[in-house]
C-alpha cells in the first residue's frame, strides 16, 4: 500500500479517462482559467503544481507548519506526482484572511472553506466568478466522488446548492456514528471533589458553577478557578445554555416555520442569565478575548471547570495532555441544560454529513480545473479514503485481523496528545475533501468518558434545525448584504450585552436597529430555500 505506483494511481483516480499528465506546472504557468467546458482531456495544461489555500488545524500546528509537512500528502505526492503548495492563513485570523485573499486577482488553485458562510451562500461565490461550477466536471472526470454521490443521494442534496450547484470536493462524514461530536463538558473529578450532582437544569448550573468559584479545587492558593467558558464562537452546534431557552444564534424552524433567533424574547432571556453569571463571577472575565490556544491553556492550566469542547480534539486531547501532571484530571460530557427538569432537550449537537458547506473548491484562476478535480477524486478512492483517515500503512497504523489500527505512538503517546500525533499524518479528526472513516473515531474516542460523550450529547432532537439551505444566485446579494451588517452587529452586542457594557433595557432598540437592516428580508429568503431544499 505504501508504495503505490503512479501507474495505478492513474487507474485508480481516472478510471477509463484519459490519465493525469503530470509534466509540466499548472499554478501560476498561465493567467486567467480556461472555461472547464472547453477544457478538453487533449487541451489541458499538465499538471504538477497546484496551491492550496487551508485553515491549518491547531492539532496540526502544535507539530508542523504545513499540512505538506503531513504523511498523507508527502504520500499523496508520490502516488499522483503533483507537488502542492499550501497557504495557511494565521490560526485565528481564518475569517479575515479569507475575505482579504479573495479580494485578490490571483486566487489559490484550491480554496478549502465552510462556503456555507461566505456572504450569500456558495451559489454567490460561483456568481462571483471566485469558484466555478463542479457538475460536468466530476460527472466527467471524478469517478470516485460520483460514485459516493451515486450511492448516498442524501449527502450529494446537502453538498448542493438550491440551483442545482456543485461547488467543491466536500467533505462527508461517513457514517452516523460521526455526527455527534460536541458539547458542554466539565471536571467531573471537581463535581466529586465537592459531592455535588451532575447539573441538569440552569439553576443547578449556577448553584454548581457558584460553588466552584468559592473552592481552590486546583490548591495553588488562589482564587483562580475559572467556572465557565462561553463565548460567541460557540454559538454553533449544540447553542450551549442559549438553546435551553428554544432558540439558538442563527436562523431556525418550528413546523416549517423560519424565525431568527438573536431578536427573540428567549434570546433576551439567555443574555440577561449570563450576564446576571457575569457579574457574579461565573463567566470567565476574558471569554470575549480568548482564543482557542487561550482556552486551551486555561484546561490544561487546570482552571477551567466547564466548557464546549469535542469528544476528541476536546476531552481526548485534553486527557491525555494533561496525563501525569494534573492527579485525578477528569472530564465528563453535560446533559443538554434545561430550564425545568423534564423539559424537552432542543438543539442537538448532531451534525450534518457535511457540515458548513465545508469543501474544496477550484477557484476560476485555476488553469487546470481538469487535472485539479483529478487530484482531489483520489481521496475518495477506496486506496485515498485509507490515505486520509490512517495514512501510510506501516507508518501510522499497521492491518490487525483486517482492522485499520493506529500505531502505539499515535495511540498512546509520551509527551504528547493522540490529536496531536494523528495531525502529523492524517486529517480524519478534522475534516477535508474526503469520506471520513468511523474506524478512526472508535480509537479516537476510546476512552470511556468519549463513549458517553457521544450518547449524552445526542439525547437532544434536531427538530428546529434549519438544514442546509442556500439563497438563489438572484436571492444571494440581497441576503449577504443584509447578514454582513446584521452579524457583524450581532456579535458585538452579544459581548457587550453580557459583559454590560451595553444596558439590557435596550435589548428593544437593539431588535429595531436589526429589524432596520432588513431581518425580516432575510427570514423570507431562509423560508423559501427551506421549502426549495424540501423539494430537493
Amino acid at each position: 500500500m505504501n508504495n503505490v505506483s503512479r501507474k495505478k494511481w492513474a487507474v485508480t483516480a481516472t478510471a477509463s479517462l484519459v490519465s493525469l499528465s503530470l509534466a509540466a506546472g499548472c499554478s501560476g504557468s498561465t493567467t486567467g482559467s480556461p472555461s472547464a467546458e472547453n477544457q478538453t482531456a487533449g487541451e489541458q495544461p499538465k499538471l504538477q503544481t497546484l496551491t492550496y489555500w487551508v485553515a491549518l488545524a491547531s492539532n496540526v500546528a502544535a507539530n508542523l507548519k504545513s499540512y505538506g509537512e503531513m504523511t498523507f500528502y508527502k504520500e499523496m505526492e508520490k502516488r499522483t506526482g503533483v507537488t502542492v503548495q499550501f497557504q495557511h492563513p494565521p490560526i485565528g485570523q481564518e475569517k479575515d484572511q479569507f475575505n482579504l485573499m479573495l479580494t485578490g486577482k490571483k486566487l489559490p488553485d484550491v480554496i478549502e472553506y465552510g462556503w456555507a458562510s461566505y456572504p450569500g451562500g456558495p451559489e454567490k461565490a460561483i456568481k462571483d466568478k471566485k469558484i466555478i461550477k463542479l457538475n460536468d466536471i466530476i460527472d466527467k472526470y471524478a469517478p470516485n466522488l460520483k460514485k459516493v454521490f451515486d450511492e448516498h443521494p442524501d449527502w450529494k442534496k446537502q453538498v448542493m446548492t438550491d440551483e442545482g450547484s456543485i461547488y467543491g470536493f466536500p467533505f462527508l462524514r461517513g457514517d452516523d456514528y460521526l455526527l455527534i461530536s460536541n458539547g458542554i463538558a466539565l471536571r467531573k473529578d471537581w463535581l466529586d471533589k465537592l459531592n455535588l450532582k451532575m447539573p441538569e437544569t440552569l439553576d443547578e448550573w449556577h448553584d454548581t458553577l457558584s460553588a466552584i468559584k468559592k473552592s481552590d479545587l486546583n490548591g495553588n492558593g488562589k482564587a483562580d478557578e475559572i467556572p465557565l467558558m462561553i463565548k460567541k464562537d460557540d454559538m454553533g452546534g449544540a447553542v450551549p445554555f442559549l438553546g435551553s431557552f428554544g432558540v439558538n444564534y442563527d436562523f431556525y424552524q418550528i413546523d416549517g416555520k423560519v424565525s431568527y433567533g438573536p431578536i427573540q424574547p428567549e434570546y433576551k432571556a439567555f443574555l440577561t442569565l449570563m450576564n446576571q453569571w457575569y457579574k457574579e463571577g461565573l463567566l470567565d472575565p476574558d471569554f470575549a478575548v480568548t482564543d482557542n490556544k487561550l482556552k486551551d491553556a486555561k484546561v490544561t492550566g487546570n482552571q477551567l471547570f466547564a466548557a464546549t469542547m469535542s469528544t476528541g480534539s476536546g476531552i481526548g486531547n485534553y486527557t491525555a495532555l494533561v496525563k501525569d501532571k494534573i492527579p485525578g484530571f477528569k472530564l465528563a460530557a453535560a446533559p443538554f441544560p434545561v430550564v425545568n427538569k423534564g423539559d424537552k432537550k432542543l438543539w442537538s449537537a448532531k451534525t450534518f454529513t457535511n457540515s458548513g458547506g465545508v469543501a474544496a473548491a477550484i477557484s476560476t484562476s485555476n488553469a487546470d480545473p481538469i487535472g485539479t478535480a483529478k487530484w482531489l477524486d483520489y481521496a475518495y478512492s477506496a486506496e485515498g479514503q485509507m490515505l486520509a483517515n490512517f495514512g501510510v500503512e506501516g507508518v501510522s497504523y499497521n492491518m490487525v485481523n483486517g482492522y485499520p489500527t493506529f500505531t502505539e505512538e499515535i495511540a498512546n503517546p509520551k509527551n504528547s496528545s493522540m490529536a496531536q500525533e494523528m495531525g502529523r499524518h492524517v486529517r480524519s479528526n478534522n475534516n477535508g475533501p474526503f469520506v471520513q472513516d468511523k474506524r478512526y473515531m472508535e480509537q479516537y474516542a476510546s476512552l470511556p468518558e468519549q463513549k458517553d460523550s457521544i450518547k449524552i450529547w445526542g439525547e437532544p432532537t434536531s427538530e428546529r434545525k434549519m438544514p442546509l439551505v442556500t439563497p438563489t444566485s438572484e436571492e444571494s446579494s440581497k441576503f449577504a448584504s443584509i447578514m454582513n451588517d446584521v452579524n457583524t452587529y450581532k456579535d458585538e452586542m452579544f459581548n457587550k450585552f453580557i459583559m454590560g457594557a451595553e444596558p439590557l433595557d435596550n435589548y428593544d432598540k437593539y431588535v429595531k436597529t436589526i429589524e432596520g437592516m432588513g431581518i425580516q428580508e432575510a427570514v423570507k429568503i431562509q423560508q423559501a430555500a427551506l421549502e426549495r431544499y424540501n423539494k430537493r
